[in-house]
């Protein structure tokens, strides 16, 4: 009997740690979706451009362009090593021998640019202000109506345009200047591509359903790669 009882502890034991490993095994598996600081080097996938490496880790694309070598930064190719770190190791972090290699003229600092005129890029109330805590918190998240119009937040190109960026769902980036970029994300669908010019107040997307599964955008704004509420530049 003593010997059933130490199994029967154990066996609570072990469900208490699995239970405990499945939960951090979720969270592990929700936040890496976010960013990842602590890779060294990004091996490009099809469909991603520096501006949506730089959104997925955090950075600037400016940095990733001068610690790569990149004269341009439309200019990457798929299986190119992608350095994340000033200090990564150059022999990992360089594209692939089949890879023509881009140029390596260095770029400026990253520019200090005035931010466009910014407008609303939809109509509705603000679910979920800028840091709050759960989710994406470095926008906001503005409600709606499924299929409602998604506007771009000032004139620009797309520099991305896709559903790479998990977290993010159906995501569109604009490059408005060499210093701010906007992303309108929780898409439906998309009505833009990558690479083309947007006007201000163009639609460039349907809105779909956020993380609460209820219609909303998810709508940042980005200043040298450092999120900035957008509350404090769209109008009143």
């Amino acid at each position: 009997m003593a010997w059933v009882a130490r199994r029967s502890g154990s066996r609570r034991v072990l469900r208490h740690r699995t239970g405990f490993l499945v939960v951090a095994a979720v969270f592990a598996a929700c936040t890496s979706t976010l960013v990842d600081y602590s890779a060294d080097v990004h091996v490009v996938q099809p469909g991603e451009t520096l501006y949506a490496i730089a959104w997925r880790h955090g950075l600037d694309y400016h940095q990733l362009a001068r610690w790569n070598g990149l004269s341009n930064p439309d200019r990457i190719a798929v299986g190119q090593r992608i350095r994340l770190r000033p200090g990564a190791s150059p022999a990992s972090a360089t594209a692939p021998a089949s890879t023509p290699r881009p140029s390596a003229a260095p770029l400026p600092a990253a520019p200090a640019l005035p931010p466009p005129r910014w407008q609303w890029p939809t109509e509705g109330p603000v679910l979920r202000a800028f840091g709050a805590a759960g989710g994406l918190a470095n926008g906001i998240g503005i409600g709606g109506r499924p299929g409602q119009a998604i506007r771009a937040a000032a004139p620009g190109r797309v520099v991305y345009a896709g559903s790479g960026l998990n977290a993010y769902g159906q995501l569109v980036i604009i490059k408005h200047n060499d210093t701010y970029l906007s992303a309108y994300g929780h898409n439906s669908e998309l009505v833009v591509t990558q690479g083309e010019d947007i006007a201000a107040g163009q639609v460039i997307a349907r809105m779909g359903l956020g993380s609460e599964r209820q219609p909303q955008l998810h709508f940042e704004i980005r200043r040298n790669g450092a999120p900035v509420d957008p509350l404090s530049h769209l109008p009143r």
